[in-house]
């Protein structure tokens, strides 16, 4: 079997698909984004792609270590994203001729299920409030919510005030039982995470996300002393390079790779392993599609450290498309319980509707973040 074809969809709401054709018919399908570059990461997927044009599919790390170390300059959102991209399809190739989904070739699956979390928002604190019980009455046993607006290095009191106000409603709201996130977004710097960790403490959330960008590593230590929630971070972490001294540190408790952002599953796998070494939870961040919800899962089956996923159905971002529009086999994510299954469908266990790829293809999206500058004029951290 060789590799004939790579063939990129931009579709919306802000999604990058990959199809890789084989000349005996397999195709296999990946998800290579980053969200607001999807243009760059598309060319990178071709760049990347020309190495690929008849070469077996079936030696999947090989192809990944030249991929990453081939170009001489490596690594960063870009690079890794396209990568990942290209690794997820060339694991649905390779799970579909076989007959077997992807975690059967990993080893197999520790569980059966894994819980997933919703995500609530609302500009009140009686929308969040409500949005929060409805994502309870919906089933869902955890929720995650943005921490705060943007803040200064040092900011007011009657910001942290507010913030503090819209999490405690929402633990008011849910009871004591449902798992809360509460996500940073990286907004906050040192100075007012540190108040901001120690004072989210009653709470008792089931962690707090990004509480300082990755960048800035050597804060963490100072926020976890301050703090006995758990911290997550990672999503803006692309390798198990980029993760080593993160783990060394010991500070994060939860790591964060997105399968497709940090190489795909080949190195979310590893990185995975690294973190359980260290006694650190797996919980892959993904408000993207379901080709990379699908990795994702293959992951979390064989990964004993894994313990809650991110989904994006229904979250704010997917205004014009939702998670499950684009495939003609919806059962594959069997949500129930709080739980989605682990797909056993070959591959990565999903049908996608080409033709519906297609045809969102032709409007396609040129999403981008929004940009954000404090009371003063300058640039705030989204």
């Amino acid at each position: 079997m060789k590799i004939t074809k790579l063939t990129t969809y931009i579709v919306p709401p802000r999604w990058l698909f990959l199809k890789i054709e084989t000349d005996e018919g397999v195709i296999g399908w990946g998800e290579p984004v980053v969200e607001g570059r999807a243009l760059t990461t598309e060319a990178a997927v071709h760049e990347l792609g020309d190495y690929l044009i008849g070469k077996d599919p079936f030696l999947i790390e090989d192809h990944w270590t030249v991929l990453y170390r081939g170009g001489f300059y490596r690594g960063g959102a870009i690079h890794m994203s396209a990568l990942a991209g290209i690794d997820q399809a060339l694991w649905d190739i390779k799970g579909k001729t076989l007959g077997q989904p992807v975690h059967s070739l990993l080893g197999g699956q520790v569980r059966d299920k894994i819980k997933v979390y919703s995500w609530i928002g609302g500009d009140r604190s009686s929308d969040l409030a409500k949005n929060a019980r409805q994502v309870v009455a919906d089933g869902f046993q955890a929720l995650k919510m943005n921490g705060c607006e943007e803040l200064q290095f040092i900011d007011s009191n009657a910001k942290l005030d507010k913030a503090v106000e819209a999490i405690a409603t929402v633990r008011e709201a849910v009871g004591p039982d449902i798992g809360i996130g509460v996500d940073f977004h990286g907004r906050v710097h040192k100075p007012m995470a540190k108040v901001l960790a120690k004072e989210l403490d009653p709470y008792k959330l089931m962690f707090i996300e990004e509480p300082v960008l990755s960048e800035n590593r050597e804060a963490l230590r100072e926020i976890a002393h301050h703090t006995t929630t758990p911290i997550a971070l990672g999503e803006r972490l692309y390798s198990r390079w980029d993760y080593k001294a993160i783990l060394a540190d010991g500070y994060v408790d939860v790591i964060q790779p997105d399968l497709s952002h940090a190489g795909g599953i080949t190195e979310c796998r590893k990185i995975a392993a690294m973190a359980e070494a260290y006694d650190i939870g797996l919980a892959p961040h993904c408000p993207l599609g379901p080709i990379a919800l699908a990795a994702c899962l293959q992951i979390d089956a064989v990964s004993y450290n894994a313990f809650i996923q991110e989904q994006s159905l229904g979250i704010h971002y997917n205004q014009s498309n939702d998670l499950l529009d684009y495939i003609t086999n919806p059962e594959a994510f069997t949500y129930s319980g709080g739980f989605v299954a682990i797909p056993q469908g070959p591959g990565l266990g999903i049908a996608v509707n080409e033709a519906y790829v297609i045809e969102r293809a032709k409007e396609g999206h040129r999403w981008r973040n929004p940009i954000w500058r404090h009371e003063d004029g300058s640039f705030a951290e989204w």
